[in-house]
């Protein structure tokens, strides 16, 4: 029998297939996972619907699959299996079913056998396992019904001697090799040139004096920490941004070309972009004009941490209305960021820097000082507008008790 590509959301007619997470000759149970694929940046898994023996796999990671195209076949439990695997000389090889698991290693075709284990691991510790090199079926899970979790790849990551494991190296490439383009990084690529062919950016930058804001956080921090939260520079800007977008309205719209409308948004869905090990993945604050500072700072300690795991939530990724992107924890002052599509601004922090500055007397004083680097949608927004969304975000940073007030204060 064939089994087909489910509706994986609504509005979402195809994905791209991260990993096959069964082999044929494995038999699985209903609910166990099938597959892992990429949708709109978000990497889910593919529960199977029945009860039965793989027979074989219609497709290869990277290949991109519509929904309702057969992707596998099997046979159902209870039912007489074909040939191929009554026969035990047409048993299928690791070599004959490595171009649809990814895996190069071949073996003689008699004396390497298909593992029929059944291995229980969401996408971001089959995802870890792939960089460590590690083989999920010799790892114990410890969660339930045996689970593989993060924490079980720790013992095969410990070196000899007892030393702590080092921290993961960033993957930038090896000279003299070739990437494929796909999963996320094709999804990214697709976007943005989505986004410079289609928009006319320009730049804007303006720099802010955020000493008050570096000594209320710092005043602030440990009571958030207290209660389990990691209170950043970020959610003060997530902050600023919605009460700026408020004040103009313009830069909180998408441009609707077919009707030829500029259409403003009621709500305020600021996005986060998050560097992810896969490619920069933006998760986004739904209502943040609703939310206190405590409250935005949990939604991106968990958006974050969910989008580096791979585990981010297609609805997470979806209804942004605006963008924040940030280099400051890596360093520079200040670039011109991508607009994200179908938006027509964003925004992107620097890094803080204390050097001297005047004041209003005239005298010398040491300042934090931080670059606001905006790209907007010239169709839409003049510099005029622009500027006066920069200059309402500034007032809000620059006086940053105004944040901890209620909106209608």
């Amino acid at each position: 029998m064939d089994f087909k590509l489910p509706e994986l959301g609504e509005g979402v007619y195809e994905a791209e297939l991260v990993a096959w997470l069964v082999e044929p000759g494995q038999t699985v149970k209903r609910g166990e996972s099938l597959m892992e694929v990429l949708t709109d940046k978000a990497t889910m898994e593919v529960p199977s619907p029945f009860a039965g023996t793989i027979t074989g796999v219609q497709a290869q990671p990277g290949q991109r699959l519509k929904v309702g195209q057969v992707v596998l076949s099997f046979q159902p439990t209870g039912e007489s299996a074909p040939d191929a695997f009554n026969q035990p000389a047409k048993v299928p090889t690791i070599a004959t079913v490595q171009p649809a698991l990814g895996n190069r290693k071949n073996g003689p075709a008699r004396t390497t056998v298909v593992s029929t284990a059944t291995v229980k691991a969401a996408p971001s510790v089959r995802y870890l396992a792939r960089k460590l090199g590690i083989d999920l079926h010799n790892v114990g899970g410890s969660g339930p019904e045996g689970r593989i979790l993060i924490e079980d790849l720790t013992s095969q990551m410990q070196p000899a001697g007892g030393a702590k494991p080092q921290a993961e190296k960033q993957d930038y490439g090896r000279p003299g090799t070739r990437i494929k383009l796909q999963g996320l990084r094709r999804k990214i690529a697709e976007r943005m040139v989505q986004s410079m062919q289609t928009i006319p950016h320009y730049a804007y930058v303006e720099e802010c004096d955020v000493t008050d804001l570096v000594k209320l956080r710092e005043s602030l921090k440990e009571t958030h920490a207290l209660a389990g939260v990691k209170l950043t520079y970020l959610a003060f800007t997530v902050n600023a941004v919605a009460g700026a977008l408020k004040d103009i309205p313009l830069v909180n719209a998408s441009l609707d070309e077919g009707a030829g409308e500029i259409v403003l948004h009621d709500h305020y869905h600021v996005g986060i972009a998050v560097a992810t090990p896969g490619g920069l993945v933006v998760p986004v604050v739904h209502d943040a004009d609703k939310k206190d500072l405590g409250q935005i700072a949990r939604d991106i300690e968990r958006l974050s941490a969910e989008a580096r795991a791979g585990k981010a939530k297609l609805d997470d990724l979806r209804g942004g209305t605006f963008t924040i992107t940030s280099i400051g924890n890596i360093g520079g002052l200040f670039s011109t960021p991508v607009i994200n599509p179908p938006e027509v601004g964003i925004l992107e922090l620097g890094r803080i820097v204390k050097r001297p500055v005047f004041d209003a007397a005239g005298s010398v004083k040491p300042a934090d000082m931080v670059y606001l680097s905006f790209s907007f949608d010239h169709r839409v927004l003049d510099g005029a507008v622009g500027a006066a969304f920069s200059n309402a975000i500034v007032r809000r940073l620059q006086n940053p008790g105004l944040l901890l007030l209620p909106e209608k204060v």
